[in-house]
């Protein structure tokens, strides 16, 4: 990791995850995960406060960033839950065919490298019944803004650790073989519009 990554991005990354906004939507959608739990992306363990600890069996976190995941551990450590964390990608799991009941996406879908390989590789891992909760933001359905996203999106994912703007989560989770059951689309409520549409919900296996 470079010294940019360690001193700023990292903490930055943490910061902002950390968010009122952010932790709200949080709030919202994790105590809905049950189970065996993969959060792929897991970053510094923002999510880990919110989980139920009467629904979570066991929570697998992926995550590359070993500055993010140091921090992860910490928050890890108060849970009365078994943390398994693993510092790699998504696009290549380590874990057996159907043994996980719940994927949990938030703020990750615009990161992942390979955003394609890693949804196939959540449904192999997902349970037939299993559920794939997520909350992405993305690309706006406001020609004007999405033109917008599309042109800053090279220079954004180079300062932004990869993020990417104009990805549509719901279209990338059909293809994928995903049925959405649930979605709610809002902008946070914050400027700029580019960085704010958001897609919060919940789908199975087809």
């Amino acid at each position: 990791m470079s010294i940019h990554d360690r001193l700023m991005l990292a903490p930055l990354t943490d910061i902002v995850c950390g968010l009122a906004p952010i932790t709200e939507n949080r709030r919202r959608l994790v105590p809905q995960a049950e189970g065996v739990v993969l959060e792929p992306g897991m970053g510094s363990g923002r999510n880990l406060p919110h989980y139920d600890p009467a629904r979570v069996k066991r929570i697998i976190g992926v995550d590359p960033g070993r500055e993010l995941l140091q921090i992860a551990r910490r928050r890890a450590a108060k849970l009365p839950v078994e943390v398994e964390i693993h510092e790699q990608s998504a696009e290549e799991l380590p874990l057996e065919n159907h043994s996980v009941d719940t994927v949990l996406l938030t703020y990750t879908g615009c990161t992942i490298p390979d955003i394609r390989r890693a949804l196939a590789e959540f449904r192999r891992v997902l349970k037939p019944e299993g559920r794939l909760l997520f909350c992405e933001h993305g690309r706006s359905p406001d020609p004007r803004v999405a033109r917008l996203q599309d042109w800053l999106n090279p220079m954004w994912t180079r300062l932004a650790g990869g993020c990417n703007l104009n990805r549509d989560i719901e279209s990338l989770l059909v293809e994928a073989g995903f049925a959405i059951e649930h979605v709610e689309h809002f902008h946070r409520p914050s400027r700029p519009r580019f960085l704010t549409w958001h897609a919060f919900g919940h789908a199975r296996p087809r």
